[in-house]
C-alpha cells in the first residue's frame, strides 16, 4: 500500500477539487499460495458466523481500501489481507472508499506474511496503519513460519501485544483473542474457546447425532 498523503480534512478541500469516483472496483494483486488464501478465508468465514446475527460490522479480504483524493499508481493501491470495519453498514462493496464511508478506516487489519510481502508488512504497511489509518489493532501472521504478532494503537504509536499463556493476543475492538491453531490463526473467545467455522460445528452435531443413535441403538 502506498505511503500516500491522507485524505484530505473539508478545511483544506476547494470548490475546484473533484472527488474522485465512489463507484470503485478492488483491484487487488493474486495471493501468492492456496495456503495464505485458505487462511484470509478461514478469517472470514469464522467472524462472520460469530457474528451472524450483527449488522453493525464489515469485514473484507484482500479488497482495496480507497483513502485519497489524489490516487496513487493502480499498482501502488493495496488493500490489507483481511480487515473489520465497526459501525457501519454490513452490505456487499465493491471497495472500500474512505469519503463515501464517513471517514471510517479499519478498526482491525491482518496481514499475512509472505517473502515477497514481509518488509512491506512490517515497515511500511505498519506505518501507514498507524499514521494515516490509525488502525486499533494491527497483526500478522505468516502460515508457513508461523511467525506471529500484534499491535495496538496508544498514543498515537503502535505498541507490541503481550501473549496470554497460550500465545494468544488479544484484539481488544473485536472482543476477540488471535491465536494459531493446527497451524492457522484462529479467534478465540474471551474464556480461550476456539471460534469454529460453520463446517465444524456441522460435524460436530453430526457426531453428536451419531453418538446419540448409538445409544439408543
Amino acid at each position: 500500500m502506498s505511503l500516500a498523503k491522507e485524505l484530505d480534512t473539508p478545511q483544506d478541500i476547494t470548490e475546484d477539487v473533484l472527488f474522485p469516483p465512489g463507484d470503485l472496483y478492488s483491484d487487488e494483486p493474486p495471493l501468492e499460495t492456496e495456503l495464505h488464501l485458505r487462511q484470509i478465508i478461514l478469517l472470514l468465514k469464522c467472524l462472520k458466523w460469530l457474528w451472524r446475527d450483527r449488522n453493525d460490522f464489515y469485514a473484507a479480504v484482500t479488497l482495496t481500501i480507497y483513502y485519497c483524493l489524489n490516487q496513487p499508481k493502480a499498482e501502488e493501491l493495496r488493500g490489507p489481507d483481511f480487515f473489520v470495519v465497526l459501525d457501519t453498514e454490513r452490505k456487499l462493496r465493491k471497495s472500500w472508499v474512505v469519503w463515501e464511508e464517513d471517514g471510517k478506516y479499519p478498526h482491525v487489519i491482518v496481514e499475512i506474511l509472505s517473502e515477497s510481502t514481509a518488509n512491506t508488512d512490517r515497515e511500511l504497511k505498519k506505518k501507514l496503519y498507524q499514521d494515516t489509518f490509525r488502525t486499533p489493532d494491527y497483526f500478522w501472521f505468516d502460515p508457513y513460519t508461523l511467525e506471529f504478532a500484534g499491535f495496538h494503537l496508544v498514543d498515537g504509536q503502535y505498541q507490541p501485544l503481550e501473549p496470554n499463556q497460550q500465545g494468544h493476543l488479544w484484539s481488544k475492538q473485536l472482543g476477540l483473542y488471535l491465536g494459531i491453531h493446527e497451524g492457522l490463526l484462529r479467534f478465540f473467545t474471551a474464556e480461550g474457546e476456539l471460534v469454529p467455522t460453520p463446517e465444524e460445528i456441522a460435524e460436530y452435531e453430526r457426531q453428536q447425532k451419531e453418538i446419540a443413535q448409538q445409544q439408543v441403538e
